[in-house]
């Protein structure tokens, strides 16, 4: 009956004019002859015919209908494709591992079900009370081999979910924007392969302090391709001071090139700012710093200031003789 409704709507409004009116009625008639046929064959009782000589008034569209056919995505709307995608280029073979780790359970479980069948009769039969210790024997290795290889399933399945979170936080992060100047706005996606961002996040005295510690490794930072986010909590703006005499010129031009950029859309910042704290089990009042990688993934975070000493001790320079044999000695990805 949905079918023959369904091929009633299809028979709708494709045109217009006296044409259109004279199929529409006849098709609208023929589909109630053949509903109430379909009635009276099927429902017991008193049927209900529908009237064949019914109107309907409705607002006819010059246009032809569309109809819509969607499927339902049953996977979690929080991790996209190119999340999932990234997750088996990673670890290509843990899908396989996982199924072998299923289809063990489950033998050992069919085992084990067979086991105990052969136990109960064995403990029924006095004849065959000798075969009691060879299938206790059988049954404990049934039991032990589905409690290890649960266990492996649930550690891999552990460390997907992980990792999938992970790199759907690592997507949210390169989709966050970022002011360069007041003509200039750019996405963290924009940076790979480029710069090295440190993101420092607290209010604007632990901003402020970030960046007096900073002056004294300006130019190491920058040949290392590293560039500040600055991310206040407290509503309050920064004022960065430079210093403007002709001596000075160079060094505040690097200065403001280290610390000039600043988020836009500061509710998304602070979203991803929180579920990665929760994530690192961090109190969300907590000043916090974060390195990323020149690939966009985060290298390295903490509470307090960030270390940036330890910056220019560990990551290579972006130009030179050592740029392209170490563009992957960013450390290891959190």
């Amino acid at each position: 009956m949905a079918s023959v409704l369904h091929f009633s709507y299809v028979l709708g409004p494709v045109g217009s004019g006296r044409g259109y009116c004279n199929c529409h009625y006849h098709a609208s008639r023929f589909c109630r002859q053949i509903l109430n046929k379909y009635r009276s064959r099927t429902t017991p009782g008193p049927s209900i015919s529908l009237p064949l000589h019914s109107t309907w008034t409705a607002k006819r569209s010059p246009l032809s209908s569309n109809i819509t056919c969607s499927a339902t995505d049953r996977s979690d709307p929080e991790i996209s494709s190119a999340a999932r995608i990234r997750n088996e280029v990673l670890s290509p073979f843990r899908s396989v591992r996982m199924f072998f780790y299923l289809a063990f359970v489950a033998s050992g479980s069919l085992g084990g079900l067979i086991a105990i069948t052969q136990l109960i009769g064995a403990l029924a039969n006095p004849a065959r009370a000798a075969d009691v210790p060879e299938i206790l024997k059988g049954l404990s290795i049934d039991v032990a081999a589905v409690s290890l290889f649960a266990f492996l399933y649930s550690r891999e399945n552990k460390a997907k979910n992980a990792q999938l979170a992970r790199l759907s936080r690592e997507e949210s992060l390169s989709n966050l924007k970022l002011r360069v100047d007041e003509k200039k706005i750019i996405s963290v996606n924009n940076l790979r392969g480029i710069a090295r961002l440190v993101i420092c996040s607290g209010p604007a005295s632990y901003i402020m302090e970030s960046f007096k510690r900073s002056e004294p490794f300006t130019e190491s930072l920058l040949e290392r391709g590293v560039l500040v986010v600055s991310f206040t909590t407290d509503g309050n703006i920064p004022s960065f001071e430079f210093e403007e005499s002709e001596e000075m010129k160079e060094f505040t031009r690097k200065r403001k090139r280290l610390w000039q950029l600043t988020p836009v859309y500061v509710s998304e910042w602070s979203k991803w700012l929180d579920e990665q704290k929760r994530t690192a089990g961090i109190s969300p009042e907590s000043p916090v710093y974060l390195s990323l990688r020149l690939d966009g993934r985060v290298r390295g975070s903490g509470v307090g200031y960030p270390p940036w000493n330890a910056f220019v001790a560990q990551l290579p320079p972006v130009k030179g003789i050592w740029s392209g044999l170490l563009d992957g000695m960013d450390g290891r990805v959190l």
